[in-house]
């Protein structure tokens, strides 16, 4: 099964050499995933200020600058991995390096038969 593992925290919590570590170290952990078949995809996001939200309503779009929602923890990133459940979902998310910082929440993936696949 897919799971997609979120990455949360405060993007102002590192420095830049604590992010470059962070980074070698996700490397490390999507290698080892991918050597065990489980990789699909990782990577880390542009700060919350890069962002721009679109919402549709009756019909126009609205487009903003930033994030959906002010919060203390923002979105910095996710692997896709596939575990066999979600116990071995969850053992993967305790190695991302930022687990220990902030929070990696874990979802199933619903796959929808006939999306284009890789």
């Amino acid at each position: 099964m897919k799971y997609m593992l979120l990455i949360y925290g405060d993007e102002q919590a590192l420095s830049e050499n604590e992010r470059q570590d962070c980074y070698a170290e996700s490397t490390q952990l999507a290698q080892q995933l991918h050597s065990n078949g489980q990789y699909l995809a990782a990577n880390p996001l542009q700060p919350t200020a890069m962002a721009t939200s679109v919402r549709v309503r009756d019909g126009k779009r609205l487009v903003t600058d930033g994030p959906f929602a002010e919060t203390r923890e923002q979105l910095g990133g996710y692997f896709l991995v596939d575990a066999k459940n979600l116990d071995e979902a969850i053992a993967i998310a305790a190695r991302i390096p930022t687990a220990r910082k902030g929070t990696v929440e874990v979802r199933p993936v619903v796959e929808i038969p006939g999306l284009p696949t890789g």
